[in-house]
């Protein structure tokens, strides 16, 4: 697999489909530049965790995306390959209502404010 071309092909049909849905394109940005912003965790940490995700379910175009950003993070073939092993350890991936859920937990636990 041409995993640059592979990738080329797929920012040119997100874009096409961007340049209909401009306000869910918009939002969808928006979203992705608050969820990589460092915080708690900083970027690597999180794209490592979209790794997981895009193997888990298989989205062979966010297994680029997020392989390129941990590249460009500087991420190592150890740690890359370490990653994947955990991924490949659980097997899928958490759902939004389902990290809903765990932050619910959390925060009864941790006795977290509301």
């Amino acid at each position: 697999m041409d995993w640059h071309q592979f990738m080329d092909d797929a920012e040119k049909e997100i874009g096409t489909l961007g340049r209909e849905i401009p306000d869910t394109a918009k939002g969808y940005g928006l979203m992705g530049k608050a969820a990589k912003t460092d915080g708690a965790l900083d970027e690597k940490t999180k794209e490592f965790i979209a790794l997981g995700i895009s193997v888990t379910t298989r989205c062979l175009s966010c297994i680029g995306f997020h392989t390129r950003s941990l590249v460009r993070l500087g991420a190592t073939r150890e740690e890359f390959c370490e990653a994947l092993a955990m991924t490949t350890y659980m097997g899928a991936g958490p759902s939004y209502t389902y990290s809903a859920k765990a932050l619910s937990a959390f925060d009864a636990f941790s006795d977290s404010p509301k």
